[in-house]
């Protein structure tokens, strides 16, 4: 009898590690794993003028990252995220661009709460302008004469207002901080209030840091809200239907005159 029962025994000890060998031996599905991504990031594109939306928005990325390395390389202060961006990158030893990728992604997990859906914009804002700046501050001279700082310092605050309305008015989702913002607002919250609460939150954090605040910093502030008002209308891109360009198919809080708008009210 006992030898019937340990012949079992081995026998289903066997059959047992033959089935996890089988299981070990079965190739990862990643390419099954890269369709599902590229099938959730297509559905994350509007369909109407697609290739249209795709080029402005990168454009519009890549020259916001450029002109956050310009404002940066002038050594005249930076925008408030920037600022903290700097500061904890001067602490972490890594590079200001790879800080901004890490901290875009942190704040996305604070939409979750707020219930806010990414777009396609959201992913790439969170990726392109980190890169784009780490590019910029890699291959541009730093200014060291006066009027180079101040030319610089002027044309990145220029620059970075039409590459706002670039990025926006593609109508493929705010940017990872922007739709922190507007969440709360979505909740009841003053637009006004809850924007300058984070960026004062920010820019003290950072400046403690040892961000570098200057004069730059306050002509980002008096700028950028008439600059991004002027340009998000200009740079929308119009549906088929003749809506604005996040009108048709995205949430009220992405369509770029509600957010030129909100903009406008919370600089004011």
């Amino acid at each position: 009898m006992s030898t019937v029962l340990t012949v079992m025994t081995d026998r289903a000890e066997r059959e047992h590690v033959a089935g996890r060998e089988d299981r070990i031996g079965e190739p990862i599905p990643v390419l099954d794993w890269l369709r599902m991504a590229l099938r959730w990031l297509g559905a994350l594109i509007p369909r109407d003028r697609r290739a249209h939306r795709l080029v402005q928005l990168q454009a519009g990325l890549v020259l916001y990252g450029i002109s956050d390395g310009m404002l940066l390389m002038s050594g005249l202060g930076a925008n408030p995220w920037d600022v903290f961006h700097q500061g904890l990158a001067e602490h972490a030893g890594i590079q200001v661009g790879t800080v901004v990728i890490l901290v875009g992604a942190a704040v996305m997990l604070l939409w979750i709460p707020l219930r806010q859906r990414p777009g396609f914009g959201t992913i790439s804002n969170a990726v392109v302008i980190g890169l784009a700046m780490n590019a910029t501050m890699a291959w541009l001279p730093t200014p060291h004469a006066g009027w180079l700082r101040w030319s610089e310092m002027l044309a990145a605050v220029v620059l970075n207002g039409v590459a706002t309305g670039a990025y926006i008015g593609a109508g493929m989702g705010p940017g990872p901080r922007d739709g922190l913002m507007t969440g709360y607002a979505a909740r009841g919250h003053s637009v006004r209030v809850v924007r300058t609460t984070m960026e004062v939150a920010v820019l003290v954090a950072g400046w403690l840091l040892g961000g570098t605040v200057g004069v730059g910093t306050a002509v980002y502030a008096v700028l950028i809200g008439p600059l991004a008002h002027q340009f998000i209308p200009l740079l929308a891109i119009k549906a088929k239907g003749g809506l604005g360009s996040s009108a048709a198919e995205s949430p009220a809080d992405q369509n770029p005159r509600t957010l030129a708008g909100r903009i406008r009210v919370a600089t004011e």
